[in-house]
Parts: structure tokens; C-alpha cells; sequence
């Protein structure tokens, strides 16, 4: 499918970014729709520093339906690779309506213009939150569903909305890839996690604390049922999960229907796990704490792969030093993220 055009809603984001490099690396032309709400313009530049290309912007948020209408009827896209959504678990159990609105009305925008505009395939951004507190590990893809705040719901009502149009879509085929824990950055330190504010996520916390901007790192619990009570999630580095994306639209061309896929490297690793190879990573040490546990937090969370090997021929290559060591490129080269 080199050589075509994919349109990626949230192109600018951690994910997208990464993802929008792995494409015009393989030969994919890229129109990126964006609203800038957890993102910064920039990326753009960096990802034509990285591929020598750049990729069509556009700043449009998807719940304006019109503006999206544009862009399909200005462009022949085959594809939609689709990341745009708010994003922050505590937040969203905070402002449930603001999440389920834009969310849900970004994606039933997206596929009402592909559905007017003839385009059949789409890749969906899911996530190991739809698993909610796993009864088994490693987690299946055909393991019950159950979300645990409206953020994970979000994404679980849109696996639901692709499958249902699929179904009404003879010609349709969408790929739902669902994500566990996504850290690291692109090894030339030009994109990585840029979070608005405190970091919600464990590894640009960590970042934050190496370079001073924090005091310690908040470890939430330390008496899990885990092998040193800190709980234990499946980090995947971002570029092996972008480039999943690029197998995903490969197995998309010659598909119909609708699949679910696990994009995890199999393996989990624990909160103090991490901050070690971090640590070995800096050269320093991370200071932390112990404070009480979050409430929705699981002790262990990790994916089964098997699907995504012989569905997709794909599977993680870089380890948790990789995912660190990149992590701490990053933070080195850009100490207040996109902002210089």
C-alpha cells in the first residue's frame, strides 16, 4: 500500500508522530488533522527533519465535521489511521461528558466522511483499558471487556462504532490495535512524549524528576501482589508500536471486516523495574516515594503477542533499555519539550 495517501487524525501527538515518520519512511504520502490540543505545530518540522518530508497539516478539530469534510473531499485518501482523542484517565472520570462528546463524535465524524468519500480502511488507537482488572495474564485479545473510567469506555464504544460499520460496510476492513503502555522516543531525540503539565504517565515523570523539574517520582503502592509490590505493566517502545501500524495497513489491503490486536511486547515490568534501567540509563539515581495506592490501578498488566506475530508479522524488538535510554536522549535534548 506504499505509495498511497493516509490521513492521521492526532498526527502531531506522542503516537502520531512516531507513526507519521514510520509511514513517509515506508513510502506513504501523510495528511495530518490535528487540534493542537495535546500537541505543539513543530512536530511537523521535526518530522521532515527526520524523513526529509513533511507531512499535509491541518489544524482541525474532528468533532468539526465540515472542516473534516474538506480535507476528503481535497485529498484521495485510502486510508485513516485514527489517534485524536482527549486522553487522561483521571481527567476523564472528571469531565465523563467532555470525553464521551469529543471522543465519540471524532470518531463517528471520521467514519461518516469515509463513508461519503469511498474510504474502506481504517486503523483504530485502542487500548489495554478496555481489559479493565484483567482475571488472567498474559491478556488475550478475546479476554472480557471492562472499563474501568470513561476514558477506557471512550475507546471501547469506538471499537464497537468501527465493528457495527464494518458490518453495514461490505467493503470496509479496520484494524482496532490495542495499546499497553508506550514509552521512549525516536532515537535521533527530535520527537517524544511532550505532556501538558505534571506527566500522568510513569516514564515522563521519571524524565522530569532526572532533570530537576521534580522532586521525586510518586510510586502509588508498593504492596501488590507483584515480585517487589510496585505493579507491573507491559511497556512497549513507541517506534515498535508505530511501525505495528505499518504492518496493520499492509494486512488492511488484502482484509475485510474487523480485528483486534494486541500491540505489547509480552513482557511486564515493574514500576521500580523501570526506574533501574532509567537510572542506569541517566547515570543518576531517581529518587522516589512510596505513597498510597491509586484507586483503579491493577497490579499486572501485560499482553499475549501470539495474534499480533501471526496476524500482522510483527512483534516488539527493542527492550526497556532501549525505551530508557531513548527516553533520556530526549529529555537531554529538549529540557522543556517542544518549547526551546
Amino acid at each position: 500500500m506504499s505509495g498511497k495517501t493516509v490521513l492521521v487524525s492526532g498526527g502531531a501527538g506522542y503516537i502520531g508522530s512516531h507513526t507519521c515518520v514510520e509511514l513517509l519512511n515506508a513510502g506513504y504520502e501523510v495528511i495530518c488533522v490535528d487540534d493542537l490540543r495535546n500537541s505543539k505545530e513543530q512536530v511537523m518540522e521535526r518530522i521532515e527533519r527526520i524523513t526529509g518530508k513533511q507531512p499535509i497539516f491541518f489544524r482541525i478539530d474532528l468533532c468539526n465535521y465540515d472542516a473534516l469534510d474538506r480535507v476528503f473531499h481535497s485529498y484521495k485518501i485510502d486510508a485513516v489511521i485514527h489517534f485524536a482523542g482527549l486522553k487522561a484517565v483521571g481527567e476523564s472520570v472528571e469531565k465523563p461528558l467532555e470525553y464521551y462528546s469529543n471522543n465519540l463524535n471524532a470518531t463517528i465524524n471520521l467514519l461518516r466522511c469515509m463513508e461519503l468519500y469511498g474510504v474502506n480502511k481504517i486503523v483504530f488507537s485502542s487500548s489495554a483499558t478496555v481489559y479493565g482488572n484483567p482475571k488472567t495474564v498474559p491478556i488475550t485479545e478475546d479476554a472480557d471487556r471492562w472499563c474501568t473510567n470513561p476514558y477506557g469506555w471512550t475507546k471501547y464504544m469506538s471499537e464497537q462504532i468501527i465493528s457495527d460499520w464494518c458490518v453495514a460496510n461490505k467493503d470496509a476492513s479496520a484494524m482496532l490495535l490495542r495499546y499497553f503502555n508506550p514509552i521512549g522516543a525516536h532515537k535521533s531525540g527530535l520527537i517524544g512524549e511532550d505532556p501538558n503539565g505534571i506527566p500522568n504517565n510513569l516514564l515522563p515523570y521519571i524524565c522530569q524528576v532526572s532533570a530537576g523539574k521534580l522532586e521525586y517520582l510518586r510510586v502509588y503502592g508498593d504492596d501488590y501482589d507483584t515480585p517487589d509490590g510496585t505493579g507491573v505493566r507491559d511497556y512497549i517502545h513507541v517506534v515498535d508500536l508505530a511501525r505495528g501500524h505499518i504492518n496493520a495497513l499492509k494486512y488492511l489491503d488484502g482484509a475485510s471486516g474487523c480485528e483486534c490486536v494486541n500491540l505489547g511486547t509480552g513482557v511486564g515490568y515493574s514500576v521500580l523495574e523501570v526506574v533501574k534501567a532509567y537510572s542506569e540509563a541517566c547515570g543518576k539515581e531517581i529518587p522516589y516515594k512510596i505513597v498510597g495506592r491509586r484507586a483503579g490501578d491493577i497490579a499486572t498488566c501485560y499482553a499475549a503477542t501470539d495474534k499480533a506475530r501471526e496476524l500482522l508479522n510483527w512483534q516488539a524488538e527493542l527492550n526497556l533499555h532501549d525505551m530508557c535510554a531513548s527516553a533520556y536522549n530526549w529529555q537531554c535534548k529538549n529540557p522543556n519539550g517542544y518549547e526551546q
